[in-house]
């Protein structure tokens, strides 16, 4: 076997995974020959702020390309071919076969190692009409290039986005700032799928607030060109005419090149990859969107199409190349965030439906503390949702939503979740406090404290979900807020009874039934049902995020 330092390493694919593998196996020798194929007009490109440049808010397309063939050549002596496709893979012979794209020769390179990282490519389900010149993807260059020059020459009126995730939700804020009507379409009942309802609903009311259409719980059939531009039908029967569409429902690994290799592929269609980020294959590793690695909290394997997860593992494998297998990849949790309007919506971990998919036991609670100090001007409401195990309280995910400090907050829950801290580490957390920053009681300190009473039996909690589902004649429902509050909005044959009057009205709420008590975000609720439990009320259960968030979910249903 040849000296790390004279290893020649061919990398198939740029951007975060394959760059950050270049750069780090240049630090770590100066003698490694690196070669880097992508297929692509850019190497290493800012993909995470394509939307913003559509959009206008990043005006210079310069901006979005970090490196160039000729900035990595003479910074890291890195030897860079753009419109260079790796067309297959002879292991026996450890060499690629590559076609230069502009001149369509075909070479074969020869390498010692080879790290895979071509990506994932945007899902095109076999809708009639979805080929049409009109609708576009967005994750590369050339797409970005595309749509730019679209939206430009056209002065673009009104546009669809079709899914609404991530990328969907960014792209139709981006398009609205330039001044075009948009509607959106998803298939599942919420926007945003991994996060919960209740998180789901502030960020959908709030793009209805900024004039985006919804259409939740619809899905695409057909699409037909006309001379007015598309005709897009859905399954409910209605037709919306708009001038272009962003088809956004997803990705898959884009793995066939692995897969004609001989390389295993996992169930999810993603390549197959050990601790050491090695496929089956020693000598070929492989990073980013097109692998398949375990999820930390649920112990699945599956694909994460994040950067910050496909940049580290870029890293690792360098590190492995050069020294031998000394790092392992421990999986991910799937952190992200997003900027929705005035909003920042993001999750880590994860949320209420992979957990039961799992199997895994969960309590969760629903808080909507300030931002910061509530007396210093300018606090915004942040609703954070936490989930928990039930047994040693572990941080298994959390999801948050508001206009200021989201980013914060969920970093620290998200580093909560990847070392396995629980509720009792978070009630300690310690935080930089002044009073334009925060409380003297974090909000994360205060999902803490609810979990805690949650997890001591001091509060038992209901979720929103499972509150549409009782039988209202089975039980009493009581509004401790003031008798105004109540009178603006209350849950429907809610009791009122503030929770200053509450022990000297006991005597009126039934003592035969289970008892819900609801405030607006939570903590009269809480001191109301300590109240009731020490004074002979034995099932008692607090509405988790109180009035706030049921008055969200229900608005969804009618809007």
């Amino acid at each position: 076997m040849k000296s790390t330092k004279t290893l020649k390493i061919v990398i198939v694919g740029g951007v975060a995974g394959g760059m950050s593998a270049a750069a780090r196996l240049r630090r770590q020798s100066e003698e490694a020959e690196i070669v880097v194929f992508e297929r692509g007009e850019a190497v290493s490109f800012a993909n995470c702020g394509l939307p913003y440049y559509i959009g206008d808010v990043i005006q210079d397309r310069a901006e979005l390309l970090l490196q160039t063939p000729a900035s990595l050549k003479a910074r890291f002596n890195i030897d860079v071919k753009i419109r260079h496709e790796v067309v297959s893979i002879d292991r026996n012979r450890k060499s690629v076969s590559v076609r230069d794209l502009a001149s369509g020769k075909v070479f074969e390179e020869h390498y010692d190692k080879l790290v895979l990282s071509p990506g994932a490519e945007a899902l095109r389900p076999p809708i009639p009409g979805l080929n049409s010149s009109r609708v576009f993807t967005l994750r590369n260059m050339s797409d970005t290039d595309a749509i730019k020059k679209f939206v430009t020459e056209r002065r673009l009126k009104n546009a669809v986005v079709i899914g609404a995730g991530f990328i969907g939700l960014e792209m139709a804020e981006n398009l609205c700032h330039l001044g075009a009507r948009v509607s959106v379409i998803e298939a599942l009942p919420q926007v945003m799928n991994v996060v919960d309802p209740e998180i789901a609903a502030t960020v959908a009311l709030h793009m209805r607030e900024k004039g985006v259409e919804l259409f939740l719980s619809q899905s695409v059939v057909s699409v037909r060109d006309n001379v007015d531009g598309l005709e897009i039908t859905l399954s409910s029967g209605k037709t919306l005419q708009t001038e272009m569409a962003i088809l956004s429902i997803g990705v898959k690994p884009e793995s066939q090149l692995a897969k004609l290799a001989g390389l295993a592929i996992g169930d999810r269609g993603g390549i197959l990859v050990n601790e050491f980020l090695q496929t089956s294959d020693e000598h070929i590793y492989a990073a980013g969107d097109a692998v398949e690695t375990k999820n930390m909290v649920t112990g699945k394997v599956g694909i994460t199409p994040l950067a910050g997860p496909a940049n580290k593992q870029g890293r690792l494998i360098a590190d492995n190349i050069a020294f031998g297998n000394v790092r392992k990849f421990r999986g991910t949790i799937g952190t992200g965030i997003a900027k929705v309007f005035d909003l920042s919506v993001g999750s880590t971990g994860a949320n209420e439906k992979t957990l039961g998919a799992a199997g895994i036991p969960f309590e969760s609670v629903l808080i909507h503390p300030a931002s910061h100090a509530g007396y210093y001007p300018g606090a915004q409401t942040i609703t954070i949702k936490m989930l928990f195990s039930p047994v040693d309280g572990c941080i298994l995910g959390a999801q948050a939503v508001g206009q200021e400090g989201v980013d914060r907050r969920l970093d620290v829950l998200a580093l909560a979740v990847h070392k396995g801290l629980t509720v009792a580490d978070l009630e300690e957390y310690e935080h930089v406090y002044a009073p334009p920053f925060s409380g003297a009681k974090d909000p994360v300190n205060l999902a803490a404290y609810v979990a805690i009473n949650v997890l001591s039996g001091r509060l038992n909690t209901l979720t929103l979900v499972d509150f549409e589902k009782i039988d209202r004649n089975t039980v009493t429902v009581v509004d401790v807020r003031t008798r105004g509050e109540f009178e603006a909005g209350s849950i429907l044959g809610a009791l009122n009874i503030p929770v200053d009057k509450l022990r000297e009205r006991l005597s009126q709420i039934p003592t035969g039934k289970p008892v819900i008590v609801f405030c607006a975000v939570g903590l009269r609720a809480y001191v109301s049902a300590r109240i009731l439990m020490q004074s002979g009320f034995s099932n008692v259960r607090s509405l988790s995020g109180g009035y706030y968030s049921y008055a969200q979910i229900e608005r969804m249903k009618i809007v």
